[in-house]
């Protein structure tokens, strides 16, 4: 299931990793992530948008060009995320936040106003109960064994930066969302996890919610969540 098949129009987005060739000076892999991201988002009949959450100039031209294309936006999903797994230290934590929680604040101020001009604007944030007080403590979640202090504290910021979105903004539903342990490449190093498809089933719930649904709330494929 995909917001495609739902009806709507999606863009896609991706996020190139910078990787400078010392003999040139240029980034060699702009050029290969782009082709992915136009490759997945072809898949989902999506259109493809260049993002970078990190970068403001980036997050303009994206919003721009979506400005340009459909004159609104109805939904925005922040799925942006990165582990932090290195060694615990000022840039790791810097460079974890500025992706998983700064750029919810970039992406979402650039995305009001066109989110101000849909008749059912909704935002969801694929967070994690990672950085729940309620899940970390305890010791039948796999959260209680997770050595991911930055990842756990940049998502609990993503859930905080959700709810007080809902808060300050009433006309537009702020939900968080816990996906389930889900393979991706980010996760591919555990060896864990279901399938994307699957956990993108709860994304598209909370994306697809009808004009009075619920807002401030963090939820899993099963309801609302503790904190």
């Amino acid at each position: 299931m995909n917001l495609g098949n739902e009806g709507s129009t999606t863009v896609a987005h991706d996020r190139p990793q910078p990787r400078v060739d010392a003999s040139t000076g240029q980034d060699p892999g702009n050029s290969q992530a782009d082709t992915a991201g136009e490759k997945a988002a072809a898949a989902l009949g999506a259109r493809f948008v260049q993002l970078d959450v990190t970068d403001d100039a980036s997050v303009s031209n994206a919003l721009a060009t979506i400005n340009a294309a459909e004159g609104r936006l109805d939904v925005l999903v922040h799925n942006a995320g990165i582990l932090g797994n290195e060694p615990l230290d000022g840039p790791t934590a810097l460079r974890v936040f500025d992706t998983n929680a700064v750029g919810i604040v970039r992406v979402t101020e650039a995305a009001l106003p066109l989110l101000r001009k849909s008749s059912n604007p909704t935002v969801v944030t694929v967070s994690s109960s990672a950085g729940s007080f309620w899940a970390v403590n305890n010791p039948d979640r796999p959260e209680f064994h997770l050595p991911l202090a930055l990842y756990s504290a940049s998502k609990a910021a993503a859930t905080m930066l959700t709810v007080q979105y809902a808060k300050s903004q009433p006309g537009i539903k702020f939900n968080a969302l816990e996906p389930g342990t889900t393979a991706t490449d980010m996760t591919a190093a555990f060896g864990i996890g279901r399938s994307p498809e699957e956990s993108a089933r709860a994304v598209v719930r909370l994306a697809t919610l009808d004009v009075d649904g619920p807002t401030g709330t963090s939820q899993d494929e099963t309801g609302e969540l503790p904190w």
